[in-house]
């Protein structure tokens, strides 16, 4: 930064810190891994979950760090090196972060979306929307960053604290007006989004997932709703009532609490008056819309992005008519039709609940006699209990199945399968099959699929890669289903 701050001013909001050293000491930057210290740093001693920074601090020292953010002091305290102790490093470190870059969440609507499912496609929808109604905007998701045009690769639903301060100072720095975040649990009980200043929040739903993490579904709870318990009162809470938690997420906000629903009285009251694999026709607080976007689920994607818009002070009528024109988000419910009329769609779904939905949709949208092949998988190093259950759903409502890898990560894809096996009813057995190699299962899905057919590839969706023991191999399940198209019609 080109007037770097000092050291006791970056500490206005981090309380009960104990300073070891001169606090009116100039900062160059903020440092988790200790690989990157350079000289002026003040480096943040993380625990995390496979290594604790406090065990780097007399390195970083070495390498030049003049300020250490710790919880416990090191044995060897230097005396030209000043040393901030806080009760909670992750937390400090966000304050911190958002005062060096000058609190860009202040000079910019900051929305943040929370939920298991449709958070990607609510945060996307909303940054396509403000920006056809005029808006320069950013986004901050799973799928990507983007300031306007410009992408920035995405590496976690949400970034650390510091990367994303530097984010939202870079879309601030390009004159910004609105920013469209997708707020994840694990941010929420790792302190990324503390120091954050919101304008509005919404809550999609909510079922099981991230227990690998949050060890129990209370616990991944309590992180969704610590979101709306930070929101200021000048912020706006939408939740979706029709999930039976969406109004515990509120209890205890100060923000103003706003409704959006397709079964009850609502702020935002929605109803599908039909669904086809064209488009959908919904009714949006009296008034009668087409969509492009399919599906129930969408129906409420779109229901909270409406909403949302109303709430930051935008026209009804003005919404709803770019609504109309938008596309669904990559990977997200994306259709693929080859020239012999077998409809391909790739789904991110690697929940229970999302996969369900998609299924549900698919089936809704059947006209006859057509075929469903779901080709699923559950990925390695995260929630166990949801596999047998993503395989039942994906035998109940598809003709066949075939259960393959995802991103196995450190598990052998076997033993993955294995679990997810136990999950298929007797009954089920002859229509599913396993195939541990994701290109072969998407190819055999494809070649003996009959015109008409639909074929669900879940579980991916925008992902380019396959994580396998820690490397990342490209792997794109488009790619795959449009050389299967290929192969049919002989191109």
């Amino acid at each position: 930064m080109e007037n770097d701050p000092i050291l006791s001013s970056l500490l206005g909001e981090v309380k009960g810190a104990i300073i070891h050293g001169y606090a009116d000491i100039k900062v160059k930057n903020i440092i988790l891994d200790s690989r990157k210290v350079l000289l002026g740093s003040l480096f943040v001693a993380l625990r995390g979950t496979q290594v604790d920074g406090h065990q780097f601090i007399e390195t970083v020292v070495g390498l030049g760090a003049t300020a250490i953010l710790c919880e416990a002091l090191p044995e060897n305290v230097r005396e030209d090196v000043t040393y901030v102790e806080v009760g909670d490093s992750a937390a400090a470190m966000g304050l911190i972060a958002a005062a060096f870059y000058g609190h860009p969440s202040k000079k910019v609507k900051l929305v943040g979306v929370t939920g298991t499912n449709g958070k990607t496609s609510v945060a996307t929808f909303l940054f396509q929307l403000f920006r056809a109604l005029g808006y320069r905007c950013g986004l901050l998701s799973t799928v990507q960053n983007q300031i306007e045009d410009e992408i920035i690769p995405s590496t976690h639903t949400t970034p650390d604290s510091v990367a994303l301060n530097a984010l939202l100072a870079q879309m601030a720095a390009r004159n910004c007006s609105h920013v469209f975040m997708e707020v994840s649990s694990h941010s929420v009980a790792q302190h990324r989004i503390t120091g954050l200043h919101f304008a509005g929040g919404i809550f999609t739903n909510i079922t099981h997932d991230h227990l690998d993490f949050h060890k129990t579904f209370d616990n991944y709870i309590k992180a969704k709703k610590g979101f709306f318990d930070a929101l200021p009162k000048s912020a706006f809470a939408l939740v979706n009532i029709d999930d039976r938690r969406g109004n515990v997420m509120v209890q205890n906000t100060k923000a103003r609490i706003e409704s959006y629903s397709l079964q009850t009285l609502a702020t935002f009251k929605g109803k599908i008056i039909s669904d086809t694999l064209a488009g959908m026709h919904m009714e949006i607080n009296n008034q009668e819309v087409w969509f492009r976007v399919i599906g129930r689920f969408n129906a409420y994607n779109l229901l909270s992005v409406y909403g949302a818009a109303v709430l930051l002070g935008e026209k009804e009528e003005a919404v709803l008519t770019e609504l109309s024109n938008l596309k669904s988000p990559p990977g997200r419910f994306e259709q693929f039709h080859s020239a012999d009329h077998i409809v391909g769609i790739v789904d991110y779904a690697h929940t229970p609940d999302a996969l369900e939905n998609v299924l549900e949709t698919i089936t809704h949208l059947r006209q006859g006699n057509e075929q469903v092949v779901t080709v699923v998988g559950c990925g390695g190093n995260r929630d166990a209990e949801k596999r047998p259950k993503m395989a039942e759903i994906a035998c109940r409502y598809s003709n066949r199945v075939i259960l393959t890898s995802d991103n196995p990560r450190f598990e052998e894809p076997m033993d993955i399968l294995d679990q997810m096996r136990n999950g298929v009813p007797p009954l089920d057995y002859k229509k599913t099959t396993v195939i541990e190699d994701r290109h072969e299962a998407i190819l055999k899905a494809g070649l003996e699929a009959s015109p008409g057919d639909i074929i669900l590839i879940a579980g991916k969706g925008h992902e380019n890669y396959q994580d396998v023991k820690g490397v990342k191999h490209h792997f794109d399940d488009k790619e795959v289903l449009m050389e299967v198209f290929a192969k049919r019609t002989g191109n």
